[in-house]
């Protein structure tokens, strides 16, 4: 298998790496142990007028409508020039196409420009204290009360949900119905009374997670997705692009702190031959694919 560029791909490369060079303000760049939200709106802004916010996404919407390879080289350019990435990545990976997906026009027209755009940011609620990997144990309650829904519970895990306008939640919305029939997904609003977001300090003295506590939040009918109690289906849609567009700058992400890690330990002549052997391996790796 050939896993160079493609000329075309090797083309976009080089015109990703020009628009970094030219337009990242210096203060953003190699910034260490920055938390999400450093990546300045503004850098977003551009990336959005540029096209590279939504590369993937239907021309319809917004988006550029490249290929996922166009996707996955963007992310690695950025990670290799240790650029901030969009700031609205919940919203361009998993809030935007899953309201592509099961939105109405009216939530199309509403939410997906100021996605890409980054004037409004987003945040997921899935997670629970008692339910982590398990979405479909959740305990959130999202009640129909007729002209409104009313959610009260806890979400954990929650990336930007500090800075963010809106939450993808999904909650036990049929309490009576069978596992996987009892969900129900809706767009809640961070800002609306009842919303409170504890950020959860690690290691690193950064909050880059919260817990979010809904108590007595109004939630418009407007703002639901799919159908009462079809909120598992619509959840998929969520995790399918998840696992796809956050797995692309992950990787990219990590191959540069590997990069960093074996040039400090060539500087610091790390005399570990186990340490050594892996760094052999890998001058090797890039010898041949220099090649």
């Amino acid at each position: 298998m050939d896993l160079r560029d493609t000329p075309e791909e090797a083309s976009f490369r080089r015109e990703v790496r020009d628009f970094i060079a030219q337009n990242l303000p210096g203060g953003l760049q190699k910034r260490g142990a920055r938390r999400f939200e450093d990546a300045d709106r503004e850098w977003s802004r551009r990336l959005g007028e540029a096209g590279y916010a939504g590369l993937t996404w239907p021309k319809q919407y917004g988006g550029s409508g490249a290929p996922y390879s166009h996707q996955a080289i963007f992310l690695e350019e950025l990670a290799r020039a240790e650029a901030p990435s969009h700031l609205g990545v919940i919203g361009l990976g998993m809030a935007g196409p899953t309201i592509m997906a099961w939105g109405t026009d009216a939530q199309k027209q509403r939410y997906l420009a100021k996605i890409l755009s980054a004037d409004e940011i987003w945040c997921q609620g899935f997670s629970e204290p008692d339910a982590g990997s398990d979405l479909a144990a959740a305990r959130t309650r999202i009640d129909d009360k007729g002209d409104h829904f009313l959610v009260n519970g806890q979400k954990v895990w929650s990336s930007f949900a500090h800075i963010a306008d809106f939450c993808i939640l999904v909650g036990l919305g049929v309490p009576d119905a069978p596992k996987y029939k009892n969900l129900t997904y809706v767009i809640a609003d961070m800002h609306a009374p009842g919303v409170e977001v504890r950020p959860l300090v690690q290691i690193t003295g950064q909050p880059e997670f919260n817990e979010i506590f809904f108590t007595d939040v109004q939630v418009p009918k407007e703002n639901l997705l799919g159908e009462i109690g079809g909120g598992w289906q619509v959840a998929m849609t969520t995790l399918l692009h998840e696992r796809g567009t956050l797995g692309f700058a992950l990787s990219a992400t990590l191959d540069v702190a590997v990069r960093k890690l074996v040039a400090l330990a060539k500087e610091r002549e790390v005399i570990d031959p186990i340490l050594r052997d892996r760094n052999v391996a890998r001058d090797l790796s890039e010898k041949k694919q220099d090649e």
